[in-house]
């Protein structure tokens, strides 16, 4: 395993870290999708025997049992040689359903209290504000959550305070240089460079000594089996890699980035990972500019697949119904570019969730009358629900 400068701490991470988002699922005996313990408990022990130091974990995963199970299987002596990241939402420390009239900051304690408990440890190495990005920045910072952050620190609760970010780059800018954070977990891959925080933006937390956590360096698996025709490109150099190993290497090839964030879901992708990051080579500044010219490439053919014609210009919204159109269309989009639906399906999980999803179209056609594309929604929103509906974790 490759280690890594983990910005201003006086400790290295491991290059690649282990996401507990996406752990093995089963059905119970109530009928219900819950994590496989078992086998959970065997990837997470294997990953920290085997050189993976850093786990990453969130309130809300895997319907608030990620940290138990993390937690769990890292009792016995194992908990001691590794650093937990996890987060809390801003809308998780504004839920008052807890009753008694508790305020945001109670909340916020109470919420970190049975993250806690459910982990089995006293304190957190790195605690993240969950997802800034999307427009919650404001609320986070008229509540002072940072300042509250300050004092679980002050308490040993936690180690460090961090964020992780959805967003564009001038609201990134923004977050990055409202405070001193100990570590930010950003979206990046050979798809991203433009996207989310940008290029930029990481070498903009680089200069303020921040670390970097890179989640989805695989775009939710979209890049790990490529489709024939950009298998091809990969195949002309020649030393053969997966899909996997060359996204890998955009990521870990940023001598800012202190981890790749993996949300792996068998013992084998541990092990197929964990092969790829004890190469010798897998160091910053690692690609050359023909594997970078080859990357260049294989996002152009990926970005050559054609979906639905909509440009998310948003000329449509807002939909009278809250069909979240452009959202939908983008999402459907993305299964046919990668050819791996897996990803998409979930995110329409995600919308259908919030009451967004292409089932409550009215066929009010106000949206088809603003669409500059021609495109047509209508027809086209059935088509798409058809092949993203169904998910469920």
């Amino acid at each position: 395993m490759q280690y890594r400068k983990f910005g201003k701490k006086p400790y290295e991470v491991s290059a690649l870290s282990m996401g507990c988002m996406r752990l093995p699922m089963m059905v119970n005996d109530k009928g219900e999708s819950v994590v496989d313990r078992e086998q959970a408990y065997e990837m997470i022990r294997y990953a920290a025997d085997n050189g993976i130091n850093h786990f990453d974990s969130a309130y809300g995963y895997h319907s608030r049992t990620s940290e138990e199970v993390l937690g769990e299987a890292l009792e016995g002596g194992r908990r001691e040689k590794v650093r937990i990241a996890t987060k809390q939402p801003f809308r998780t420390m504004q839920d008052l359903s807890s009753g008694g009239g508790a305020t945001i900051h109670e909340n916020a304690r109470r919420n970190l209290e049975n993250t806690l408990k459910k982990l089995r440890t006293s304190y957190i190495d790195l605690y993240l504000i969950h997802g800034i990005g999307g427009g919650n920045w404001e609320d986070v910072k008229s509540n002072k959550i940072i300042d509250l952050y300050e004092k679980f620190r002050a308490e040993g609760l936690i180690k460090g305070i961090a964020f992780s970010f959805h967003g564009n780059f001038e609201t990134f800018k923004d977050v990055i240089e409202f405070y001193d954070w100990d570590m930010c977990q950003v979206q990046q891959n050979f798809m991203d460079v433009a996207r989310e925080c940008t290029e930029e933006g990481i070498r903009i937390a680089g200069k303020k000594d921040i670390a970097i956590v890179v989640m989805e360096p695989l775009r939710g698996g979209s890049l790990a089996t490529p489709p024939d025709h950009v298998k091809a490109i990969y195949d002309e150099y020649p030393v053969k890699r997966t899909g996997i190993e060359w996204a890998f290497r955009h990521v870990i090839n940023y001598p800012e980035v202190s981890s790749a964030l993996s949300g792996m879901s068998t013992l084998e992708q541990v092990k197929q990972n964990l092969e790829i990051f004890a190469k010798p080579d897998m160091v910053a500044n690692c690609l050359s500019q023909e594997e970078k010219d080859i990357i260049a490439r294989v996002k152009a053919a990926y970005e050559s697949v054609k979906g639905v014609p909509c440009t998310a210009c948003n000329y449509c919204m807002p939909c009278p119904q809250g069909v979240q159109i452009p959202s939908i269309f983008g999402r459907y989009n993305d299964g046919n570019m990668f050819g791996n639906f897996n990803a998409p399906k979930r995110g329409y999980m995600f919308i259908t969730n919030q009451k967004g999803d292409a089932s409550f179209c009215t066929e009010c056609g106000e949206c088809e009358k603003k669409c500059p594309q021609d495109v047509k929604i209508i027809k086209e929103l059935k088509t798409v629900h058809e092949v993203l509906g169904g998910w469920k974790e």
